[in-house]
């Protein structure tokens, strides 16, 4: 029996990295509290990511609905 078609998808495929990526935003904001995105970004050491790595995982972290932005444009966990 054949195998049934993928589901289709506008985001692209997702990494095992992406995960541990969004779980490390999601942490840094539970611990640090709301922040804005370049201070989110110096918390979790995305200097170090390969080029908009960061701005994958935090894109798909507010998709999914595990932080949010405020008002001021800062960064929180849900």
């Amino acid at each position: 029996m054949p195998m049934p078609p993928p589901k289709a998808s506008t985001e692209g495929s997702r990494d095992r990295h992406v995960f541990q990526e969004m779980g490390q935003i999601v942490r840094a904001l539970e611990t640090n509290g709301p922040q804005k995105p370049d201070e989110l970004a110096r918390l979790v050491g995305a200097a170090y990511w390969e080029p908009s790595r960061f701005d994958r995982a935090l894109g798909l972290a507010l998709a999914d609905g595990l932080v949010y932005r405020t008002d001021d444009g800062a960064i929180a966990a849900v």
